[in-house]
């Protein structure tokens, strides 16, 4: 008797591996907001676009590493997914950018620092490591609102205690 029931837990755990960045459930042009939410949850945020449509953000800060981004059109219908941690979406933040256009490229932080000294504001993600066994941290240093630099801190494993 509990054999069936261990399957069907088993079963559930293999279907929530699938992300929506790569979820073949998830088309594009087919997909609605509906279906996503259905999927996935209520998403961290809801980004209106100018076009009427939306962008659902599932963010994995503080543990995780990814944040994907639903794009949707005006009628409720997937025009994209990505992750907006991925190393291509993070090399396109640029010094001049407001903290609006980096969250939502990057989505939500896991922690934010002031320093006096120098003025800067430092938001941090969890990333994906560039060595095995590390653990990895993109930074984005603002000044008064804007970006003025952007960092990458490897953190040590036997650290991780402390990390969070």
């Amino acid at each position: 008797m509990l054999r069936p029931a261990l399957l069907l837990v088993l079963l559930a755990l293999l279907g929530a591996c699938a992300t929506p960045a790569d979820d073949a459930r998830l088309s594009l042009g087919r997909s609605t907001v509906a279906e996503a939410q259905a999927l996935y949850g209520t998403p961290t945020r809801i980004w209106p676009e100018p076009d009427g449509g939306k962008t659902l953000e599932y963010a994995q800060q503080p543990y995780g590493s990814h944040c994907y981004l639903l794009r949707f059109d005006a009628n409720g219908l997937l025009l994209g997914k990505r992750d907006g941690l991925a190393p291509a979406e993070r090399a396109r933040i640029v010094p001049g950018m407001s903290v609006e256009q980096v969250q939502r490229m990057l989505g939500r932080e896991r922690t934010r620092v002031a320093y006096a000294n120098s003025g800067e504001e430092v938001w941090d993600w969890n990333v994906e490591p560039t060595f095995s066994g590390t653990w990895m941290r993109f930074n984005v240093h603002f000044v008064n609102g804007a970006v003025a630099r952007t960092s990458e801190t490897i953190v040590d494993p036997s650290r991780m205690r402390w990390a969070y």
